[in-house]
């Protein structure tokens, strides 16, 4: 049995129905847009994390991996 009770059978029936109606071009653009777009997404993601990291060295604020904040976690 596949995935929530579909086989995999009728998945390969849904996957060949869905080639047809939109054809493999628009897939294929479709998947790379959508690529593109977790691309990005994890780009701005790491440069948020870059910035907020520099933001607290600027400030002085420790990381959370001094010994104060695993002391933390010890409780």
């Amino acid at each position: 049995m596949g995935l929530g009770g579909i086989s995999i059978w009728q998945l390969l029936i849904i996957l060949a129905i869905v080639v047809m109606l939109f054809g493999t071009k628009r897939l294929r653009s479709l998947g790379s847009d959508l690529g593109s777009a977790v691309k990005g997404f994890r780009s701005s993601m790491q440069d948020e994390g870059d910035e907020q990291a520099e933001q607290n060295a600027a400030e002085g604020d420790e990381p959370e991996t001094s010994d104060a904040a695993k002391n933390k976690t010890d409780v």
